[in-house]
């Protein structure tokens, strides 16, 4: 019988063995304070002298700083989520998060154990004020994250290993900007979400331009793998399910062919066309074909939407974000979703929205109690 060489010992080792994630605080932060929603970084504690707290767990191999690494190991945590389940809140930004303190409000009072947060911050940017309060200590290690390039999908796929590997109570994962805002309470989206087996990320095919993105890499780039009839447009901002965070971490071939350079800048939003693209070829029946996050193209500048000012903040903004219809994309399909069997007119309610200045803060926290979270 051959004897087992070190290298098969040590990957023996990291199967049998759950991970932890550990931080590293890659950006300024304030003093740490208890971070929203369990995972590594709240514990109960036992007082009661009749049982003693057990031993602490023998040290775990840090997670490897190379991404191939990271996401083969998130690739094969457990699929089943434990209880309770929770939400992994992930905030992608090149800047301060100078709408925290509405955030702050959102999760105050929020049983932690119910939610996590990672942050993914760009390291070449300052961010000051520092990330404090439920953001201190929330920093995954962070890479360049640029436009008109995939290291925007790569931020998004690392954000999803750690969150993967941080908890395994994480069941949905939302990805945010620092220009995103709830505008339902925890309660209402942690509802909303926990009872739906289904991702929600907008999947949109024929939009105009889709070929041109297609294209972006070079004619034939994509081939034979995603092919033009196959290729699907989106918004960045989706919320997934655990099992599609696990087949995300796991894409090695069409990921492989977004991991290209343009060819062009003007058509190439990588971000934007990668998720919905690989959620259509791998489970296009386990989504629900809308984004959660609203957003106004009504008016558009250098390729961003309309930014709401101190002066646009109001009751009735809220009301009609709220109250907006999402858009189903690949036919109208609501996925047969829990939330619209009851009346054909019923539609999944709009969670979050963007985009929002900085300036506008202390119009929204004026709002917060009456209108942003009052359900």
């Amino acid at each position: 019988m051959l004897s087992p060489s070190p290298l098969s010992l040590l990957c023996a080792l990291l199967l049998c063995f759950p991970l932890a994630i550990l931080f590293t605080i890659t950006c300024p932060t304030a003093v740490p304070t208890t971070a929203g929603g369990g995972g590594s970084t709240s514990r109960l504690n036992n007082d009661t002298p009749e049982s003693p707290p057990p031993p602490p767990p023998p040290p775990r191999p840090p997670i490897s700083k190379d991404d191939e690494s990271l996401l083969r190991v998130a690739a094969r945590v457990n699929p089943r989520p434990t209880s309770p389940r929770k939400l992994a809140f992930m905030f992608l930004t090149t800047t301060p998060l100078w709408l925290s303190p509405l955030w702050e409000v959102y999760f105050n009072g929020t049983n932690k154990s119910l939610y996590n947060i990672y942050v993914h911050a760009d390291p070449s940017f300052e961010y000051y004020p520092p990330f404090s309060g439920v953001f201190s200590g929330r920093c995954i290690l962070s890479k360049p994250s640029l436009r008109y390039s995939p290291t925007l999908i790569s931020a998004a796929r690392r954000l999803l290993a750690h969150a993967l590997l941080d908890d395994s109570g994480n069941y949905m994962f939302a990805i945010l900007s620092p220009s995103c805002v709830p505008i339902h309470s925890f309660d209402f989206t942690y509802k909303t979400l926990v009872r739906s087996k289904k991702s929600f990320i907008e999947i949109l095919q024929n939009e105009p331009g889709t070929y041109d993105r297609w294209a972006a890499r070079g004619q034939d780039a994509m081939l034979p793998v995603v092919r033009l009839e196959d290729f699907r447009i989106g918004s960045q901002f989706w919320v997934l399910t655990r099992k599609h965070a696990r087949l995300v971490v796991d894409d090695e071939s069409i990921w492989d062919k977004f991991n290209q350079p343009c060819t062009r800048e003007d058509t190439c939003y990588p971000e934007e066309n990668y998720f919905p693209t690989l959620l259509h070829m791998r489970d296009p029946r386990g989504c629900v074909h809308a984004t959660l996050t609203h957003v106004d193209w009504s008016v558009s500048n250098d390729g961003h939407p309309r930014e709401y000012t101190p002066f646009d903040v109001g009751p009735e903004l809220i009301s009609k974000l709220r109250s907006d219809r999402p858009r189903y994309g690949d036919g109208g399909s609501n996925g047969s979703d829990w939330s619209v069997r009851e009346r054909r007119d019923r539609h999944h309610p709009f969670l979050f929205a963007r985009k929002f200045s900085r300036e506008s803060i202390d119009r929204l926290l004026r709002l917060a109690n009456d209108d942003i979270l009052k359900d």
